[in-house]
């Protein structure tokens, strides 16, 4: 018969065990400025306070608590603000010590479909072209990385997908998040028809998933948490599928097809006149026809953090002022340079 001490010893070992179980997974949320991305997080976390604005690379994390004791898995959080133009600082998020457990997020801005097709392309190139790099920077130590990866992939869409020669899956989990459902309703049902298609399209032949989303509709919040939690903690994830532009579209990984999808929704101008060498290409004639895009990766149009007074320093803000200041001085210098010689050229010339 064991005694009291025996059974603590027994519990403590098994607790320490199942400690070691406990597992970190990543999730790298990016998207179009002010589409969202914090607000999914936040909801995502059930913390109630008002979403800031994302200053380039942000970092949160979460726990879910693992079994029936103290032991508890970690969800790491990154968030990329300033929409296309800082793809560069994914670089930290995605690395070679947790490629394997990292999923990405792509948040677009539905209610501003000018923006959706060039922040798709961007990103998706851009994260793509990041993996790649990662990819080959792991091999140097593990050549089975590729063929890890793709059998993975596959696990998550199925084999027997039937649109398999026309996908090239995301080399980690995606999802596509289309937020601001609630100002998409608004829209006429020709434009909501052709996003949706699209959005459909692209999420499909990616291998992602694809989920509408609004801060004002808790059943779309849930099914987006529920999205977070099962890449993170491995929760059961929902089979439903809903693909009714007239609804919010709720589309897991490998279960829309090309032929559900339809067509691609041209224009009667466009029919039988646009040539495109794939199917993506006519997809993007048609899309960007309805909705001309708008380039977001102008630093420009990005707030510049430097100048918000909740990061005030003074003693850097008066060196930094400065040093603004003879760069100026240096600028007109440089321009009166170039026009006393560019004016002695023309003097030279006339003579």
């Amino acid at each position: 018969m064991n005694t009291l001490w025996d059974i603590a010893v027994e519990k403590s070992n098994r607790e320490q065990d199942e400690g070691k179980s406990a597992v970190e997974n990543s999730l790298f949320l990016m998207g179009s400025k002010n589409a969202g991305k914090t607000s999914v997080l936040m909801r995502f976390l059930d913390r109630p306070e008002a979403p800031k604005p994302t200053v380039a690379l942000e970092y949160t994390y979460g726990r879910r608590a693992k079994g029936h004791n103290m032991a508890k898995d970690i969800g790491h959080l990154w968030e990329l603000g300033g929409g296309t133009w800082l793809s560069k600082l994914m670089d930290i998020p995605l690395n070679t010590d947790n490629l394997l457990q990292t999923g990405v997020m792509i948040v677009v801005d539905l209610s501003n479909p000018c923006e959706i097709w060039f922040t798709l392309e961007t990103l998706l190139a851009a994260s793509r072209a990041r993996i790649e790099t990662v990819i080959a920077d792991i091999r140097h130590t593990d050549s089975s990385i590729r063929e890890t990866i793709k059998t993975r992939m596959w696990e998550r869409l199925g084999e027997d997908l039937p649109d398999k020669a026309m996908i090239d899956p995301f080399p980690v989990p995606l999802f596509i998040v289309g937020s601001k459902y609630d100002l998409f309703q608004e829209f006429d049902s020709e434009k909501r028809k052709v996003i949706c298609k699209t959005l459909r399209f692209i999420a499909h032949i990616n291998g992602a998933s694809l989920h509408f989303f609004s801060t004002k509709h808790e059943q779309l919040v849930n099914r987006v948490r529920s999205v977070i939690s099962s890449h993170l903690f491995g929760t059961a994830a929902s089979k439903t599928l809903q693909t009714e532009y007239n609804k919010p579209l709720m589309v897991p990984a490998g279960l829309d097809s090309l032929a559900s999808i339809g067509n691609v929704p041209l224009s009667d101008k466009d029919v039988g006149r646009v040539n495109a060498k794939k199917p993506i290409d006519l997809w993007k004639h048609c899309f960007t026809s309805y909705f001309p895009q708008t380039a977001t990766d102008n630093p420009a149009k990005v707030d510049d953090p430097a100048k918000d007074p909740k990061y005030a320093e003074s003693a850097v803000d008066t060196v930094r002022a400065q040093k603004d200041e003879e760069l100026e001085r240096y600028r007109r210098q440089s321009d009166r340079r170039a026009q006393k010689k560019s004016q002695g050229r023309y003097d030279e010339v006339m003579a």
